[in-house]
């Protein structure tokens, strides 16, 4: 694919217009990223199809439709779909809108039913989305249609990964845990309990939702391993919101260590010694009695294994994600090349005791979503770099992500092409661009896998 875009090889030269692609919009070797990628509208559109229409995308996670019969609405990319568990206990994931007319056939966030109806003309649909009834079918179609043609439109591949389900739209996608690849070792890590083992998580109520003036690009890459950001945090430390006493939002996580991979995806780990004693969540007791004991068992089952853990990360293209304190899913839905959708939820250990939820609700709230401290930060951050570089002149010169150009390797501990040293190394979100950069330019499937293997 091409696009018409402006050439910005020449830093305070004049801009013209000239057909090329995506990639010559992101310059690995020098660590230049052009400002269209936040502004520009024309390849905002493209990104619908070219990104969104093709990736695996988070939707929601099984604890939100316990039962048969229960539902949310989500989101993928800019389509509304409705999660659901049907009458065989099977989880489903619809395109949000009637075959007759294109109306919403669920039009609430959350609840449960017995089945579907279009409030426009009340074509019905059951939770396995098949159509169940047309209005006057037997009067007004003659010849009558199939109706097993013309039931809500599923998406392609569902994969549910530790109870977090996740959807694409391209039946030619590869499988989510090739998608995932390498990176799986750490997202298994942040979704999976305190303890390591095989017992189940659950969302903290319902979805965050908020609207933010940005576009969607300097929300992912913030998430994937931007640790130079940190400045934007002092106050909060200082006001000391973390789960120990004093100051700071966290307990030390460990050295932090950036990991990106080929799918386009960045995580930064904390190591942490399993050698040493662990006093997390001091400022309550009760969590940090659990805790400990979760830990305790995590080193028995993994050894110097348990020493890795993720900070925050984002699997490409928008899906982000808190893995330490707190524990948080954060999907940057787009709205438009200057919007975006903000969708946060929160999740425990389903074993946890009661008052220990309770207090995570706190910390968890305090930290990120519309009221949370540090998001606030982060925000703002966006919003004004959004504002100073929508301008003909602004648009002239790249942001800069040359830190830690040629100096990543590998780690014994954690798989992904690693920096340790510089930690403000802005490998990953270099390495989320150059991925961007391959969407926007593959025609197929087949083409991105042989990007990726490259």
């Amino acid at each position: 694919s091409s696009y018409w875009i402006r050439s910005f090889r020449s830093k305070g030269s004049a801009m013209s217009s000239i057909k090329g692609s995506a990639k010559s919009l992101v310059d690995m070797q020098l660590g230049e990223i052009s400002r269209e990628l936040f502004v520009n509208a024309d390849l905002y559109q493209q990104e619908q199809a070219q990104v969104f229409a093709r990736a695996w995308l988070f939707v929601g996670h099984e604890s939100q439709v316990p039962l048969v019969g229960d539902y949310i609405v989500s989101k993928m990319g800019e389509e509304s779909v409705i999660l659901t568990r049907d009458q065989h206990n099977k989880l489903n994931v619809f395109l949000n809108t009637c075959k007759h007319r294109g109306m919403k056939v669920c039009r609430y966030d959350e609840g449960s039913t017995r089945h579907f109806t279009c409030p426009y003309h009340g074509w019905t649909y059951d939770l396995d989305g098949a159509l169940l009834n047309v209005a006057d079918f037997g009067n007004a179609y003659q010849p009558p249609f199939d109706r097993a043609d013309w039931g809500l439109h599923r998406v392609a591949q569902l994969a549910n990964f530790r109870g977090f389900i996740f959807a694409t739209w391209d039946k030619h996608a590869p499988s989510f845990d090739d998608y995932l690849g390498e990176a799986k070792f750490g997202l298994d890590i942040a979704l999976s309990p305190w303890d390591g083992g095989d017992g189940e998580t659950e969302l903290l109520g319902s979805t965050q939702r908020w609207i933010i003036p940005s576009n969607w690009k300097l929300v992912a890459e913030n998430f994937s391993g931007d640790v130079a950001h940190d400045v934007s945090h002092r106050s909060v430390d200082m006001t000391g919101i973390g789960p120990r006493a004093g100051a700071g939002r966290r307990d030390d996580p460990g050295r932090f260590t950036l990991a990106g991979y080929p799918g386009g995806h960045g995580l930064n780990f904390g190591i942490i010694d399993v050698t040493k004693p662990r006093n997390d969540y001091s400022a309550s007791p009760a969590t940090a009695a659990y805790f400990r004991k979760c830990w305790e068992k995590r080193v028995a089952r993994f050894g110097e294994m348990a020493g890795p853990g993720p900070i925050v990360g984002t699997i490409f293209p928008n899906m982000s994600f808190h893995g330490q304190q707190p524990r948080t899913i954060l999907v940057a839905h787009p709205r438009d090349a200057l919007h975006t959708e903000m969708w946060r939820v929160y999740f425990v250990d389903k074993e946890a005791p009661p008052e220990v939820k309770e207090y995570l609700r706190g910390y968890y709230v305090r930290y990120s979503g519309p009221a949370g401290l540090t998001e606030q930060d982060d925000m703002e951050n966006w919003y004004y770099a959004t504002v100073a570089s929508q301008g003909v002149i602004a648009r002239q010169f790249p942001y800069n992500y040359m830190a830690g150009l040629g100096v990543a390797g590998t780690h014994r501990l954690v798989p992904g092409v690693i920096t340790q040293q510089p930690a403000t190394s802005e490998q990953n979100p270099r390495n989320l661009y150059r991925r961007w950069a391959e969407y926007m330019d593959a025609s197929s499937w087949d083409e991105l896998i042989g990007k990726e293997a490259r």
